[in-house]
């Protein structure tokens, strides 16, 4: 382990509000759609911080596993695995209760041209579940593209906005915030609909792809001028805390950093750390997708982890040749096409 990860694994230590919090949920804890980006490290989060806690609860993590490697791997951290298609209606059936559910399955990259697959994943999957887990508390992770683009001057968008999404993927994620209020109250259902936009790592998002566009010298598109961005790890710990305030009507929440961020700001704070002259072109639109989580940070404080240290990190990562998942965020997108 090298020292950029060193540093990244301190800044992944479980939160002594985490502790606490998980101390008052009531039972298990599954993941259903473990296998994304966040999925793996939020599972993880959860089994380190019930040992840390000395707690009796089991953390689940539910995928098709493509990658059989990656079951292995949590298998050894602690965590249980069910390999599982969801929308395999005897595979859902199949799936053991448990009294908190996290939702991170979805379909956003390449929906272009799969448009009826990411329909079924994003709006007729989330009604299946919410049939199988009435008697949970659900988290279902959404996205800020949900919202329509709004001036930079707003300040961003908070829950009480309009949804108003453009193109068919947004539009696909407010069928599944829809289906999963529908049975939040039909059935009692206590459920948070979690708008997350954007979580960062060292390995993904808007960050990694920034700074590795100042490094490669490449155009950096600068017609969605501003950015909001959170730190994957206080985003998890986020969603796992959200857990204690699941409710019927279901609750909206934002989920992101405090900064309305200037991606020219970005590219210069890049280019200063990677000794690199951006190379910026176009002009920022003035709206952009940007969204005001003040709730969030009401309920949980402001992230732990901030702007800066990201940046620094993320920089030395670039610099030390370190890996990435290779899925870009489209965060440039103004067109709704994914």
């Amino acid at each position: 382990m090298n020292l950029t990860e060193q540093k990244e694994k301190a800044l992944l230590l479980p939160s002594e509000a985490l502790l606490r919090d998980l101390q008052a949920i009531s039972g298990d804890i599954m993941l259903l759609g473990v296998g994304g980006k966040m999925g793996p490290a939020m599972a993880r989060l959860a089994k380190q911080a019930i040992d840390l806690a000395g707690l009796p609860k089991k953390v689940i993590g539910v995928s098709r596993f493509s990658d059989p490697s990656l079951a292995a791997a949590l298998q050894a951290d602690g965590i249980e695995t069910i390999s599982a298609d969801l929308l395999n209606e005897s595979e859902l059936a199949a799936l053991p209760e448990v009294e908190n559910v996290i939702y991170l399955a979805g379909q956003k990259f390449g929906t272009t041209g799969k448009e009826a697959f990411t329909w079924a994943m994003n709006a007729y999957l989330p009604g299946r579940v919410a049939e199988k887990y009435r008697h949970s508390n659900i988290v279902a992770f959404s996205t800020g593209n949900v919202y329509p683009f709004s001036p930079v001057h707003a300040g961003g968008l908070s829950e009480e906005q309009a949804a108003a999404p453009v193109g068919e993927y947004g539009q696909s994620c407010l069928g599944r915030e829809r289906i999963f209020q529908y049975f939040a109250e039909k059935n009692q259902t206590p459920t948070l609909i979690y708008r997350l936009n954007y979580a960062v790592d060292l390995r993904y998002g808007v960050l990694l792809e920034i700074g590795k566009a100042v490094f490669e010298g490449r155009p950096i598109d600068l017609s969605s001028g501003n950015v909001n961005v959170i730190w994957q790890g206080d985003a998890n710990e986020i969603a796992l805390r959200s857990l204690l305030h699941c409710s019927t009507p279901a609750k909206l929440l934002n989920v992101t950093g405090p900064e309305l961020l200037s991606v020219r700001w970005l590219a210069e704070q890049f280019g200063q750390r990677l000794n690199r002259s951006p190379l910026l072109v176009n002009e920022p639109q003035p709206t952009a997708l940007l969204s005001n989580a003040s709730e969030c940070h009401r309920l949980f404080g402001y992230p732990r982890v901030t702007i800066r240290e990201i940046i620094d990190l993320t920089a030395e990562w670039i610099l030390g040749g370190g890996s990435s998942f290779g899925k870009a965020t489209h965060f440039q997108e103004r067109n709704g096409q994914f």
